[in-house]
């Protein structure tokens, strides 16, 4: 069974609007990056604040990189949409519970096969 086209279309737009706050998140992330300002190097700071500044761009790393994994999930459950696979279990094909995809409507796994996968 797939879903009707009519029922995709919200989570569709959804997607596509999460998909947009994604990127602009991954752009604010960059600017707050203490390693992004240059002329960081032009002066002579203290060891703690070099201490802050190399916190600061780990912190910024570890969310720019949760940041482009939520990106990639965003963009392939699009394409599965797209490809009339949406709510499919990657791994058994049944489809995935809607109360899963309502609380993540990316979710690639049915709730027994996400155990066995972890």
């Amino acid at each position: 069974m797939d879903y009707p086209k009519n029922l995709l279309k919200p989570i569709l737009v959804y997607l596509k609007r999460l998909e947009g706050d994604l990127l602009r998140r991954k752009g604010e992330l960059k600017k707050e990056d203490p390693y992004a300002d240059t002329s960081r190097f032009n002066d002579n700071a203290s060891d703690d604040a070099e201490a802050a500044s190399q916190f600061g761009h780990a912190q910024s790393e570890v969310l720019s990189k949760e940041t482009e994994a939520a990106l990639t999930r965003v963009r392939q459950t699009m394409n599965r949409v797209e490809q009339g696979e949406y709510g499919k279990c990657l791994k058994c094909k049944k489809m995935i519970d809607t109360d899963r995809l309502g609380i993540d409507p990316t979710a690639e796994y049915c709730v027994n096969c996400a155990k066995s996968k972890g």
